[in-house]
């Protein structure tokens, strides 16, 4: 499986700041070739590439006033074999985080879900959440959280993931959140989707049901949004003037997102 992925970023920032960019894809990936170039004011950046014990790989760089433009590109060829499943992550992806409130969503979700287990449980969980929401881009805020997202009864693939992993998290089930370049999602775009760590393993729970699994490119692993930004800022105001996604494959897979499948 050949898969094809790219970015690009416009910015204008207003003084001098520190960025951290999340678009690579991550460490264990089969690459082929791969091109990171960062150009602020007209002149090139030359970013510090830093890896968290997941695999994410995160570029920070430092930019001033004025334009940015990041363009990133890469191909793979093939999967990797899962990594090997870290105890620590079996821990930390059960506490609640800044936008899973697990703790809240606890009667929830064990009156919905209460007995099962497996791929009967990621099944329910995912049907459940993919029932109850509607997909609307720029419905959300990005302060909103699962809860906030349950009560809206609205909003994107960020927000799917977050309402997943609470009730996973709610019904001790390890789940964490996964950004990725998702060849066949439409409106094209960076996408995100849940892993829940069920039959001794890490599996995709995607309740937007938007893009095959089976093509997915990782690019950072993290409690939620807040670990896995493709972009974050300090000391300056920071504007988005345009951002293009671009993730293709040699042949689309069908999935009907049954079933039990690791991303590589």
């Amino acid at each position: 499986m050949i898969r094809t992925v790219s970015a690009r970023l416009e910015l204008e920032l207003s003084g001098p700041s520190e960025l951290v960019l999340e678009v690579a894809a991550a460490e264990r990936s089969l690459l082929v070739s791969e091109k990171l170039a960062i150009v602020s004011d007209g002149r090139e950046v030359v970013p510090i590439e830093v890896v968290d014990r997941l695999g994410s790989r995160l570029h920070s760089f430092d930019g001033t006033a004025g334009r940015m433009s990041i363009e990133y590109s890469a191909q793979l060829n093939g999967a990797a074999e899962p990594a090997a499943v870290d105890p620590l992550d079996l821990i930390e992806y059960l506490r609640p985080s800044r936008y899973c409130e697990s703790d809240s969503l606890l009667p929830t979700a064990r009156s919905e879900f209460a007995g099962l287990s497996g791929v009967d449980l990621i099944n329910a969980v995912r049907s459940w959440v993919g029932a109850r929401l509607s997909y609307v881009p720029g419905s959300s805020r990005g302060t909103d959280g699962a809860v906030g997202t349950l009560l809206a009864r609205q909003g994107v693939c960020r927000d799917y993931a977050h309402l997943v992993i609470a009730l996973l998290r709610a019904i001790d089930v390890p789940a964490r959140m996964v950004a990725v370049y998702a060849p066949g999602l439409s409106p094209m775009d960076f996408h995100a989707v849940a892993e829940a760590y069920v039959e001794g393993g890490w599996q995709i729970v995607d309740a937007t049901g938007l893009a095959p699994r089976q093509s997915l490119v990782r690019i950072s692993t993290g409690r939620d949004a807040a670990d896995t930004a493709f972009l974050t800022n300090h000391q300056s105001d920071l504007r988005l003037l345009d951002l293009q996604v671009l993730a293709i494959v040699d042949q689309l897979p069908s999935d009907d997102h049954s079933g039990l499948l690791r991303l590589n």
